[in-house]
């Protein structure tokens, strides 16, 4: 352990017992790069940053679905208070703590990667509890879990002395990142063709790319970025 023990809280988790230790860590700035960023999360990718580079969403729950499901199903055919019904749900338990334990380790790997090249990050100030409302769309939100990795980077961020600011999303994906004019398109049109100057390139990289620019006080007529580190 690093730092001083502050709390400690006991746990009991499908695989055993746990003890959760919260410790005081001083502050460890990394050294400058002098690089920022801007990222547009997604479902087609979990997120597509503004230098073009596009990281996979791995779908931690879709993956494991269908052993859920069978899961699920075993749990259901079992007698109520028997063995074999604590067994099963035991075995439900383990297998939906995996896919927990999966979409954190992602999230950490992510949020390291992005601190480690970057001084300064701009994301999407999300409303995802709003977005959840739409039915179709429910399961793939939650299993691409925007709110944990943004929480995680939050965390490393402050610890690396980083910036880390939200924007509104708004109009991000309408407006052409190189010229600022607007260039309406349908949420199926995943490419983004400027008539006016001429931009062409994935609809997610140029919302990234204005992400970045409102997150550094650069938007087109906006002259501070929205929300703060």
């Amino acid at each position: 352990m690093e730092g001083t023990p502050t709390i400690c809280i006991i746990v009991r988790n499908a695989d055993g017992w746990y003890a959760h230790i919260v410790c005081d860590v001083a502050p460890s700035p990394l050294p400058p790069t002098g690089k920022s960023v801007g990222i547009d999360v997604g479902l087609e990718s979990f997120a597509t940053l503004s230098n073009g580079v596009q990281i996979a969403n791995p779908r931690h729950y879709r993956t494991a679905e269908r052993k859920l499901k069978q899961a699920q199903r075993r749990l259901a055919r079992r007698v109520k208070g028997s063995n074999r019904s604590r067994k099963a749900r035991t075995l439900l338990a383990k297998a939906h703590l995996k896919v927990k334990r999966a979409r954190r380790d992602f999230a950490h790997t992510i949020a390291r990667a992005l601190v480690n090249e970057d001084d300064h990050i701009a994301v999407e100030k999300l409303n995802i509890r709003g977005m959840v409302r739409n039915h179709r769309l429910t399961t793939s939100i939650h299993d691409a879990g925007w709110g944990i990795v943004l929480h995680i980077l939050l965390a490393k961020a402050a610890s690396a002395g980083r910036v880390v600011v939200d924007v509104n999303p708004a109009g991000t994906s309408q407006r052409c990142a190189q010229c600022g004019e607007s260039v309406p398109k349908r949420r199926a049109v995943r490419w983004h063709s400027c008539p006016y100057c001429g931009c062409a390139l994935h609809r997610d990289h140029n919302a990234a790319l204005n992400i970045l620019k409102k997150g550094g006080g650069t938007a087109f007529g906006e002259a501070q970025p929205l929300g703060g580190p």
